[in-house]
């Protein structure tokens, strides 16, 4: 059974009397454990498409199922659950609360888990010493570069082990350096805890590494196939 599966998967957003088609009847399945980009001009449905697996927005027509499990018959209170426990996102605005410091960020997707205060302040710590940022864990994001908030952010997905992880250009904002220890992380992740990793990209560096291609053009898959 897919971790992800889409069936006809429509999503049209309403501005005035205009109808914008996000994506138009996506077939998809991601299996567990898969390494994938999803990739395409501007506009061509990307960060729709994730919104949509991590359940987030609410789709228009069409199936999905997560785990087996049909996301439209879930109250609201089943997928903030279902978020909390299984998904780490990976915005490409951050989403950083502006009054917790780095490590509180960090933190905060454990607590709000139960975890108690010391242990998810060492697993937090931990966390942010892998993406490089031990020296900065009580500054706020407005102290914060750019790259050193897309760090945080990274981090703050990573800290639960998530079994799904959905980034929308995660490395953008990062230098080579950086972004090539921060695509190491999320790989090993991937092959050790058997983590799916679902992305948004035009980085050519991560795409590289990534063993699925998924193109959108105009909200439709137009190739999904694995690479040679």
């Amino acid at each position: 059974m897919p971790l992800i599966e889409m069936t006809k998967i429509s999503k049209d957003y309403f501005l005035g009397e205009t109808v914008v088609h996000a994506l138009r009847e996506v077939d998809l399945p991601i299996e567990k454990g898969e390494f994938v980009a999803v990739w395409g001009p501007s506009g061509s449905g990307k960060t729709t498409l994730l919104n949509l697996i991590g359940v987030i927005d609410h789709y228009t027509s069409g199936r999905l199922y997560i785990d087996g499990k049909e996301v439209a018959g879930l109250s609201d209170d089943k997928r903030s659950e279902l978020r909390n426990k299984s998904v780490g996102f990976i915005f490409q605005g951050f989403n950083l609360i502006p009054v917790l410091s780095a490590l509180e960020n960090v933190m905060l997707p454990l607590q709000i888990r139960g975890v108690s205060f010391s242990e998810a302040g060492e697993k937090a710590l931990s966390r942010l010493e892998e993406v490089g940022l031990s020296d900065f864990v009580r500054h706020r994001p407005d102290r914060l570069s750019g790259g050193q908030q897309q760090r945080v952010a990274i981090a703050r997905a990573l800290v639960t082990n998530p079994s799904l992880v959905i980034a929308d250009e995660p490395t953008a904002n990062l230098d080579s350096e950086t972004s090539r220890k921060i695509i190491g992380l999320m790989r090993n992740l991937n092959e050790k805890e058997k983590a799916t990793f679902i992305f948004s990209t035009h980085d050519q560096r991560l795409l590289d590494q990534v063993k699925r291609l998924i193109r959108l053009e105009d909200g439709r898959i137009v190739d999904g196939g694995y690479k040679k």
